[in-house]
Parts: C-alpha cells; structure tokens; sequence
C-alpha cells in the first residue's frame, strides 16, 4: 500500500480566489525519502498540513480530488502520522521541555513507563542542549525548533512530515539535525517527506525530489540528480532553489554613510522569566546612519535578545538601549513605530489585522500618514514582494515566506531609520529573496541602518559592513 497517494487533490483556504494547490497527481512508496520543493506559495506546507490530516473543509476551505495516507483518509491516519511546522511556536504546548515532547505520546496512550525513556532518547537525538526541565519559554527560536522535531521523533511514525526543519538552526544544529534525519531515513520502515530551501544538505537524506507548482500539480519527479541535470534550469526559473547557483546579491549602489549613531548598546543584560541564566549579559552595540550590522552566533547566543533590546521592545535589567539620545524602551509607540521597524523570528506575532493591506497600513496610519497615503505605501510593497495576489487575505493562512515577506513589509511601511530583523530571508525561494536583499540594500543605501539576526551566511556577505558575532550571552 502506498504511504500517500494523491488524485487530481486541491486545496483552496477560505476566503480564497485561488487555490493554494491544485492537479495533484502523486504516488509516495512505504519507505520512500523525499525532498519536496517548489517557489514560496506553490503549497508544500498546505500539502504537508493536508497529509498531517490538518485541513477540515468545516473551516470553510474546500477540497478537491482525492488524498490518502496509506490507503486512508488523512485525518483517520493521524496517529501514524507526525509533522513539524514551520514555526515551532505553534506546536509546542508545555512550560518544560520534556513534557513537551511527552504530551504527544501521553495523547497517543503510550503505557507510563514507555514514555520517559523515549523523551530522553528524542531530546538526545536533536542534540537539545539543556535538561528535560528547561522552560520552553526561556529556549530560543532555533532550540525550540529542536524540541518539535524531538517531539515528532518520539513518537516513531510511519510518516514524518517535516517543514524546513533546519530554517532557524545554527550550523551545527542543522548538521546534528540532518544527522538525526539521516538515521530516520535508513529505517525503511519510516517514510519521510521533508521541505527545505538548503537542498544540498538535503539531497543525501532523499532518494527522490518532487517539485510542484502553484495550481499546476508536480513539475518534475525523480531522482535528485536526474532532476537537477534535466531540469535545473526550468526549476531556477521557476525560482526553485538549485544546487550549484549562488545566492543573489544587491547591485553596486551609492551610499550615503553618516557618523552619527542611530543606536546604542551598552552593557545590555536581560534574563526571560522562569530562567535562572542570562539570556544576553553585556553586550555592546553602535549603528551608525547607513550601517549594516549582523548579528550572528549560535542558537541561544542572545541575537534575537539583542535585537530586541535596540529595537526598544525589551527593558534591559541592566546597561542602556540609546535610539539617538532617547531610551529605546521609554519611547511610546507612535514614535517608536517613525524611529525603528521590528521584524520578529515569528512573524505571526506582529500581525494584528484579518487582511495583507490592512496590515501594512497599520504602522503608516499609526504614523499620521493619511488613509490614502497608507493605502499606497501598502500596495507599492506588496507589488514589490509579490504579495499583490493576496491583499484581501488573512495573514494568519500564508505560507510561511509568504508570512516573512509580509513582517519585512511592514517593517520598511514607516521609512524608520533603523530596521531591526531577526532571520529576514527565512522561507524564500529564489526570485522573492532576491526581492528582499534587494530591498533592504536599498534601504541601506539610501542612508538607512541595519541590524540583522542571521544564520544565513551568505545574507551577511551580502549585505553587513561588520557582524557581530554573540556566544553565551556575551560577544564572543
């Protein structure tokens, strides 16, 4: 019996013109290892939230065709099945670690002296760096994706669906990761489809690449190598991400550099609720006018902390947090939102309205920009970012480069002087990262600063004027 199989299947959410995927045509064997790829929209994770038995047509979205896991509907086969979402946040239910990952198993009536052993053996197998009683609202965006991929682990499925699993890991982590993927992979037992924008990485877990396209079902199928070498070219048009071609980089422009510090750190220290270490302590930082500044290091290193901090969102425990001559945190919202544009590792937690226009005319209205000046600034960026297609859509149903591109969006809708953004190229394929190195290059440019979270090195060789590089809290 197949592990999936799909005929003619389509999904379109609610509120929706068009389908997020359609034509679907799809055989997956017991056992088979497949890397699953497509331009950001074509509806990999709608497809992996489909076969996850995730999508109810009682919400309002409509289904066509025909889906099934092993022979079944999707939503009766959900206790073989196991995902990892793109955003880690949404799937992580427990103040500690390892009860975490044991609520599935407990879920799923795993006999008590079953459970523990095997949340210890996932926790092991992610490399998760703290012990089961760590709080999860203490980890960081990468250590928390670990611990989903551990609690999809424990549960031993027969599919395991993963969505760009290694998108926010330091290096390391995403090589102990494709590791542990690796040894899932070997046990034919288990089938595995996966999403990730790193397809060389990906290419020695998989044993065959399936691309597919938005409302034009699978575009090519095969063989990692048989693929690229047929199809590469096709696929890079397509804005598929290719092994072998380099990353875009912004053109050469003019820029105007100015002397005068736009932000300051000094001795910056911050520990999270519930946590017993610091999660930054002491950290320096300057931004000039026209300075890009990336922050880089390990997960847990403090990045997402510091820019949180320069961006005024955090109160220090102890240092300062300067944007010119004012404390970034006393700063009320409506000139904080003219003096710095914030995007969050999670894009979901800065989205406040039902539709993509309304959302990027929220911060030029708080601004004091007229309606119908909001209105063009808001349209002119989703043109730019190729958003245009979604406007009247809910935020909370784009995919999940969708989601990024719209945060950077709103971030750049003010013209702040400094925008502060944690992993901006997360979830992009080729043409709409492109867009976004563009953009922020421009902005760079034009005289205005950055400061960047990244663990994408080759956006730091792009765009940063001098990184600096965190470990424990500290500048390493």
């Amino acid at each position: 019996m197949p592990a999936v199989e799909a005929r003619g299947w389509g999904w379109r959410h609610a509120g929706r013109q068009a389908w997020a995927i359609r034509g679907l045509d799809l055989c997956i064997e017991e056992g088979e290892r497949v890397l699953l790829l497509g331009a950001s929209g074509a509806g990999k994770s709608t497809l992996l939230l489909a076969l996850a038995g995730l999508l109810d047509p009682s919400g309002g979205g409509e289904s066509e065709g025909e889906l099934l896991v092993r022979g079944a509907d999707p939503t009766i086969a959900r206790d073989e099945t196991a995902i990892v979402f793109q955003d880690p946040e949404t799937q992580l239910v427990a103040a500690r670690a390892g009860d975490d990952v044991a609520f599935g198993l407990e879920n799923r009536c795993v006999p008590t002296e079953r459970i523990w052993p095997r949340v210890h053996a996932a926790l092991a197998a992610v490399a998760f760096p703290y012990p089961a009683d760590r709080r999860t609202e203490a980890l960081s965006g990468g250590e928390k994706q670990r611990l989903a991929i551990a609690g999809a682990i424990a549960l031993e499925p027969r599919l395991l669906l993963l969505d760009e699993p290694t998108a926010n890991l330091d290096d390391e982590g995403a090589r102990q990761v494709t590791a542990v993927l690796r040894t899932v992979a070997a046990e034919s037992v288990r089938t595995l489809i996966f999403v990730e924008h790193h397809v060389e990485a990906a290419l020695s877990l998989v044993d065959r690449v399936v691309v597919i396209g938005a409302g034009a079902g699978v575009i090519a199928d095969g063989p990692p190598a048989r693929v690229f070498a047929t199809d590469g070219a096709l696929l890079a048009a397509l804005s598929v991400w290719v092994p072998g071609l380099a990353p875009h980089r912004p053109p050469a422009r003019a820029r105007e550099v100015r002397e005068e510090v736009i932000a300051l750190g000094r001795d910056l220290a911050y520990r999270y609720p519930g946590s017993d270490a610091w999660a930054l302590d002491g950290a320096d930082l300057d931004v000039a006018g026209g300075e890009a500044v990336a922050l880089t290091g390990p997960n847990g290193s403090g990045k997402s902390t510091l820019a949180l901090l320069i961006a005024g969102l955090l109160r220090p425990m102890r240092g300062t947090a300067r944007l010119g001559e004012d404390d970034a945190w006393r700063l009320p919202a409506r000139r904080l939102v003219t003096r710095v544009g914030t995007v969050f590792q999670d894009p979901e937690h800065q989205f406040v309205t039902g539709r993509l226009d309304d959302e990027l005319a929220v911060g030029p209205r708080r601004a004091g920009r007229t309606p119908s000046d909001a209105r063009r600034i808001a349209m002119d960026l989703l043109e730019r970012l190729h958003l245009a297609h979604l406007a009247a859509a809910n935020p909370f149903t784009l995919s999940g480069g969708e989601q990024r591109r719209l945060s950077v969006a709103t971030a750049l809708a003010t013209s702040p002087a400094l925008l502060v953004l944690d992993e901006p190229t997360f979830g992009q394929d080729r043409r709409t990262y492109a867009e976004l190195v563009d953009l922020l290059g421009a902005h760079r440019d034009a005289g205005g600063s950055l400061v960047f979270a990244t663990h994408d090195a080759d956006l730091v060789a792009s765009l940063a004027d001098r990184a600096l590089a965190l470990r424990g809290g500290r500048a390493a």
